[in-house]
């Protein structure tokens, strides 16, 4: 069988974002020899993202900014988030070992610094790399809270530089990276067990047509995350070279293959059939976050689960005082808690409020917002804020007033209105248990309604990840059949598995998950049975 391969190491792992870095750096510190093949050249969604790891239980990033957290803690407010996607063992293991999860990222040359952001926002400025990044403060309740967003050091979205050290690390750790190969089909020996990845390369086409693929793809990333339209029409000449040039590259894994191909945002048929509510946000991520590697798996055996679980963002900080307001639906009705993190927001008002909400401010809440937005913002942040605080505002003298002209009930608007002052005025928490401290009475005319529906708007969009994935052994990273044995040679990592954030996503848990996941499913496969 091993005179049938192009080329062979001991782990193949498909797939080069962060999940897939981890797991290279990993299996070759176990002694592995390591192929990793990537469609284009490396960096994924985790490239393009904010490069926040979720980390806590006394970090060194955490003690440099003085903040106390404990392992306990993280736990407590984790289960919260993370539900049955994991169990509490898994997650009990990921809590205490975050400290370490940092420590080894920084080891592998991945910046950190502990400059705390004072306030809750959505993604911090360059001036600050250490942010509460869920909704730890709404949760005071269940646990301390403490900053655990921890931003990889670079001017805005950081994300390239995580990738770019990682990458780096994997160069330089004596694995063999072969881009822009497309991995088509996972080879298995007469047991099943999977032994090779069949692929589609353009290696041996011609100079040209690499150079070409390589700067079309790169000119249609940032396209296709922030106008997802023009994206995919830049793809397709992309699509075409490969279909003209590639050619078949056979790969075999005398131990163990890795599936970290990230999600399936970018597949359209899979998102109408798994998670119709949903359609119509910001892929986050790129044209390769197409289920590809879920796909792979499931043709070996695997069993999916959470594939209805999307990350819908519906940010409403900064400014930070817009949290003090109130957000309704078209009943007038109270939506959620304001502080929560904006994927909560987004999925209250997708599942539960038919995809429409509004934000109450009066007039000294939007003075003192404005008064905000230059020190707590970066560009991408200002210009939502500024067209939240325009175009998207209707402002009257009177609560009933600002409702019919924004076209929400009155009667209801009212009497959420009264509700929430009379929680001010005694200094509460609210009906949605908002901290005291951030419930202020709204009273000073005129009144503004910010319109923060879901739907489709350049200025205003809703970035959305998928969550779900292969089942995998939560010890081992191994993908699971539906009959619940394993698929003998074959592991997933990151968003092509399920892991810690399937259920419910704060900003750096994905991240943190690739990590995780990836770092068990690199060690195990070393370990995997040699032919």
């Amino acid at each position: 069988m091993a005179g049938t391969w192009d080329v062979e190491a001991d782990v193949v792992i498909v797939g080069f974002g962060a999940a897939g870095a981890c797991a290279a750096l990993e299996a070759r510190a176990a002694g592995a020899g390591v192929i990793v093949l990537d469609r284009f050249t490396g960096g994924g969604a985790t490239e393009l993202s904010g490069g926040i790891v979720y980390a806590g239980g006394g970090t060194a990033t955490q003690a440099e900014a003085g903040v106390e957290d404990t392992a306990g803690a993280m736990f407590s407010y984790l289960s919260t988030e993370v539900g049955e996607a994991v169990s509490a063992q898994t997650l009990r293991s990921f809590c205490e070992g975050s400290a370490e999860m940092i420590g080894w990222l920084a080891g592998h040359g991945v910046p950190f610094q502990g400059s705390l952001c004072p306030d809750k926002t959505s993604y911090p400025t360059n001036r600050h790399y250490l942010y509460y990044s869920g909704s730890e403060l709404a949760a005071r309740d269940i646990a301390e809270p403490a900053a655990r967003g921890h931003r990889a050091v670079g001017r805005g979205t950081s994300g390239k530089v995580l990738f770019d050290r990682l990458a780096a690390a994997v160069r330089g750790s004596g694995a063999r990276v072969i881009g822009q190969t497309r991995a088509t089909e996972l080879v298995t020996d007469e047991a099943g067990r999977v032994t090779g990845v069949a692929c589609l390369t353009m290696t041996k086409a011609p100079a040209w047509a690499r150079l070409a693929h390589r700067v079309l793809h790169r000119l249609g990333k940032k396209p296709f995350l922030y106008a997802g339209g023009l994206g995919r029409r830049l793809a397709r000449p992309v699509d075409r070279l490969e279909r003209r040039h590639a050619r078949p590259l056979r790969v075999g894994a005398r131990r163990g293959v890795v599936l970290a191909a990230g999600g399936f945002v970018a597949n359209r048929k899979m998102f109408r059939e798994h998670a119709p509510a949903f359609r119509g946000g910001l892929a986050l991520g790129t044209v390769a976050d197409d289920g590809s590697g879920i796909g792979l798996g499931v043709a070996a055996g695997g069993a999916t689960r959470y594939l209805d679980k999307v990350s819908c963002w519906r940010f409403i900080t900064p400014p930070v005082q817009f949290q003090r307001g109130v957000l309704v639906d078209a009943a007038g009705q109270r939506i959620c808690d304001e502080s929560r993190y904006g994927a909560a927001i987004g999925e209250a008002m997708v599942l539960r409020h038919d995809r429409k909400g509004w934000l109450l401010l009066d007039a000294p809440l939007v003075a003192e917002s404005r008064r905000q937005l230059r020190r707590s913002t970066l560009w991408f942040q200002l210009l939502q804020a500024v067209y939240l605080l325009s175009r998207a505002r209707v402002t009257a003298p009177t609560l009933a007033a600002v409702a019919a002209k924004a076209g929400i009930d009155p009667a209801g608007l009212s009497a959420t209105v009264t509700a929430y002052n009379k929680a001010a005025l005694a200094g509460e928490r609210d009906a949605m248990g908002k901290s005291a401290d951030l419930v202020k009475v709204l009273d000073g005319p005129p009144y503004s309604l910010i319109d923060l529906a879901v739907r489709p708007r350049p200025a205003y969009p809703a970035p959305m990840l998928t969550l779900g994935g292969l089942v995998v052994d939560e010890r081992t990273g191994q993908v699971r059949r539906a009959d619940g044995g394993s698929v003998a040679g074959l592991f997933a990592a990151g968003r092509t598995a399920v892991g810690l954030c399937s259920n419910s996503y704060v900003s750096g848990l994905s991240l943190a998950d690739c990590v995780f996941s990836g770092r068990r499913a690199g060690r195990h496969a070393a370990a995997g049975p040699a032919d």
